[in-house]
C-alpha cells in the first residue's frame, strides 16, 4: 500500500523545486495534495501534473507572508478534502543582495524575517489547529545549512533559518503527546530555482557553481528529489519516534 494512500497533504513552495518535487511525490504515494505557491499558475501546472497521474489535487495562491492568505488556505483545505494529515513547508525567500551585517538593507531583513520565519510559524499556527482537530498530523519546515551555522553577506536569511530551527523544536515538544510530529531539513546547495537565478546566479555564473560544488563533500548539487524523499519520509509512519529533529541534506559540507 502506498503511504499517504487517501492522506491530505499540504505543500506550499509547491510551484517549483523541493515543493513541487514533494507535492508529486505525495500524490505518487496516493497522497490528495494541496499544492500552495504565491505564483498561481506554476501551482496550476503543478496540481494539472498530479491530476495528469490520476492523483487528487487542488491548487491555491499562498503568500506565506500574509497571515490571512495562509488561514483561509487551510480552511480551503478542508472545505476541499475534509481534513489535513501532513504539511510540508517549502515556501521561503533568499535576499536579493550579498552584504555585511551593518550594511544590510532594513527592507530586506524585514521582507526575509516575514516570509521565512513569520509566515513559517502562520503555516504552523493554523495546520497544528486543524490537526489537532482531526486527531494529529505530520509537519516538515525547511530550513537550511544556514539554519545550523553562519552564513556570511546574508544575515537576515540565516537568522530566519535558525529561528525555523527553533521552532521546529518547540513545537515539537508541545504537541508530542497529541500525535503530532515537527521536523525540519536543513539542506546546503539543492539545484532549485531559487540558488540557480536568484542572489547568487549559479546558473549564470560558472565560478560560482563551481564553488557551491566544490563545498560539498560529494562534488555534487543535491536535487530537489533527494528533499522530498527526506520530507516524505519524515510525514510517515517509518519516522514515527521521530520528532523536533533538524535533518542535514548536505552532501558531507557540514560534517
Amino acid at each position: 500500500m502506498r503511504r499517504f494512500e487517501n492522506k491530505v497533504c499540504y505543500v506550499t513552495g509547491a510551484g517549483s523545486g523541493i515543493g513541487k518535487a514533494t507535492a508529486l511525490s505525495f500524490a505518487r504515494e496516493g497522497g490528495k495534495v494541496v499544492v500552495c505557491d504565491i505564483n498561481e499558475a506554476n501551482a496550476k501546472i503543478t496540481a494539472s501534473e498530479i491530476l495528469a497521474m490520476g492523483g487528487e489535487a487542488i491548487a491555491i495562491a499562498v503568500n506565506i507572508g500574509n497571515r490571512d492568505e495562509v488561514e483561509n488556505s487551510v480552511i480551503e483545505t478542508v472545505k476541499h478534502f475534509g481534513r489535513l494529515d501532513a504539511a510540508v513547508n517549502c515556501a521561503g525567500i533568499a535576499g536579493p543582495v550579498s552584504m555585511k551585517l551593518h550594511e544590510y538593507p532594513d527592507e530586506f531583513w524585514h521582507q526575509q524575517l516575514n516570509v521565512n520565519l513569520t509566515g513559517t510559524w502562520w503555516c504552523m499556527k493554523f495546520q497544528i489547529a486543524q490537526m489537532l482537530k482531526n486527531g494529529g498530523g505530520n509537519i516538515v519546515l525547511l530550513s537550511s545549512a544556514a539554519g545550523l551555522i553562519g552564513q556570511p553577506e546574508n544575515s537576515p536569511y540565516a537568522a530566519s533559518k535558525h529561528g525555523v530551527v527553533g521552532l521546529t523544536k518547540t513545537a515539537a515538544i508541545e504537541y508530542a503527546t497529541d500525535n503530532i510530529r515537527v521536523n525540519s531539513i536543513c539542506p546546503t546547495a539543492i539545484e532549485t530555482p531559487m540558488i540557480m537565478y536568484g542572489r547568487r546566479k549559479l546558473a549564470e555564473n560558472p565560478e560560482a557553481l563551481q564553488q557551491a560544488i566544490n563545498h560539498q563533500r560529494m562534488k555534487r548539487m543535491g536535487q530537489p528529489q533527494e528533499i522530498a524523499d527526506i520530507a516524505l519520509w519524515l510525514c510517515s509512519e517509518q519516522s514515527s519516534f521521530i520528532t523536533g529533529s533538524s535533518i542535514k541534506a548536505d552532501g558531507g559540507a557540514l560534517a
